[in-house]
């Protein structure tokens, strides 16, 4: 393309000095002041850029750099599976792969599904050992994913709550793995302990098998919460004591009966009867798609007991009996709240 001309500001055309010089101008140029006269290519404008061109960060531009990124980050994601180069911790929790991948495929679940309804977050602490202590039901334990997918999307730390889950999810073959990779760890005093003493956020639902299990008709109705172990550690670390009251999980399966004698030949705590499982087969095993609600009450201190406090049958006692009232309370209180089950 040859070189535009410039002309400096201030100077005029060639064209128009020349008829200066000469004198009056033609006639035939005179005639017709408005005509556009047609300038030299050199000292024509440069064309306008074309629609796309004229947003270089439109939608169609941005989406390019962004799925470019995408599939940059992915396979790099890939890259770094296969050549295990990936952190892990000695519990098994796999930080990246329940980021990126896990949380991805809970979270439509979560929001879609369920609708989960989140309050009270802020009792969780910023940062520090917390032991956050929820009711469990819903034949299935699927209250506990909930519970992860609303403390990691809401907290504003983004924190993980690390599950205590109970041996029978640690002996199935699948059901094992993507429980490690997702921070699960056994229900044990040991593993809890040495949890909270690395300051990480801690879950665990007392009631066991005896809340996931119960009939429909003892719905919201809490069970023992076993011997207050759960307190013993809290004091051991002294880590606060977060309550946690889920509404909705109750009627996903509404379990009317459990044939014992198919949970004994399958080694299971018990074999639920719904509606719809076993009669409509895989179908009956999805669940109702209730509306949730997920309350963190005020969190109950513990580090201002001396190191002793851990082994006093009384006070644990009493502390175990304390949170299992805020739970039960605050659950009435959620219920009387709640215009529908599935709205």
């Amino acid at each position: 393309m040859a070189d535009a001309k410039v002309i400096p500001f201030g100077e005029e055309p060639r064209s128009k000095r020349r008829s200066r010089r000469g004198g009056t101008a033609r006639t035939d140029r005179t005639a017709a002041p408005l005509a556009p006269v047609p300038q030299p290519r050199d000292e024509r404008r440069p064309a306008a850029p074309q629609e796309p061109a004229q947003a270089p960060g439109g939608a169609g531009a941005a989406a390019g750099p962004g799925w470019e990124r995408r599939v940059a980050h992915g396979l790099e994601f890939l890259r770094r599976r296969i050549t295990g180069d990936y952190e892990v911790d000695d519990f098994g929790f796999d930080k990246e792969l329940t980021d990126q991948v896990l949380m991805s495929a809970l979270r439509p679940l979560y929001e879609k599904y369920f609708r989960v309804e989140v309050r009270g977050i802020e009792n969780i602490p910023e940062k520090g050992a917390a032991l956050v202590v929820a009711n469990h039901s819903g034949t299935l334990p699927i209250d506990g994913l909930m519970l992860q997918v609303a403390v990691h999307d809401h907290h504003p730390a983004g924190r993980h709550i690390r599950m205590l889950a109970a041996d029978l999810v640690f002996m199935l073959p699948v059901v094992n793995e993507v429980s490690r990779k997702l921070g699960h760890t056994l229900a044990c005093a040991e593993d809890a302990q040495r949890l909270l003493e690395r300051g990480e956020v801690v879950g665990v639902m007392p009631e066991g098998f005896k809340g996931i299990g119960k009939p429909f008709s003892e719905r919201y109705r809490l069970q023992r919460f076993g011997r207050g172990g759960f307190v013993s550690t809290a004091l051991r670390a002294g880590a606060p004591i977060v309550p946690c009251s889920i509404v909705g999980a109750e009627e996903i399966y509404p379990m009317v009966g459990n044939s014992k004698t198919l949970a004994r030949l399958l080694g299971l705590p018990y074999f639920p009867l719904t509606p719809t499982f076993p009669w409509l087969g895989p179908l009956g095993a999805v669940p109702l798609p209730t509306k949730w609600t997920i309350q963190f009450g005020e969190p109950v201190p513990t580090d201002g007991y001396p190191p002793e406090a851990a082994d006093d049958p009384m006070l644990m006692f009493n502390l175990t009996d304390q949170v299992r009232e805020t739970i039960q309370h605050t659950l009435y209180k959620l219920l009387v709240q709640r215009r529908s089950v599935f709205f």
